[in-house]
């Protein structure tokens, strides 16, 4: 579930969270980041419906899941939480998925009090991707 080269086509980018997750989208062609959808269905069945959706959509070639750590690199309750929904990603729907480290990309993005940047943190991992990738 790590690099994977050579893929070519639409890759979707996911900010894991217990409450939201923000969606990006991109592709390995113009190698740009786009916020799409901040996903806040109430139970994991019907996130998954909406991620369900998305995939049949956008038929990606790759997942690509933000994986939170400590500023040391340790990982924590969330870094767990993120590998277990990378998995799951994976499992369902037979889609390449990689972790990518987004330990700088929520500090690069300010929110005013109430506003979700769920998906625009997605696109700045995506971004991160695109960027790390030759």
């Amino acid at each position: 579930m790590n690099a994977v080269a050579n893929v070519s086509g639409t890759i979707l980018a996911f900010d894991f969270g217990l409450k939201r997750i923000g969606v990006a989208v991109g592709n390995t062609l113009l190698r740009q980041a786009q916020a799409l959808k901040i996903i806040s269905a109430a139970t994991n069945d019907g996130k998954f419906s909406e991620i369900t959706q998305l995939i049949k959509d956008w038929q990606p070639v790759l997942c690509v899941v933000g994986l939170p750590m400590h500023p040391d690199g340790a990982g924590h309750e969330m870094t767990v939480r993120c590998t277990r929904f990378a998995n799951q990603l994976h499992g369902r729907f037979a889609v390449p998925t990689i972790l990518v480290d987004e330990r700088y990309s929520s500090a690069v993005l300010s929110a005013k009090r109430g506003e979700h940047i769920d998906a625009q943190a997605a696109a700045l991992i995506l971004q991160q991707y695109f960027d790390q990738t030759p």
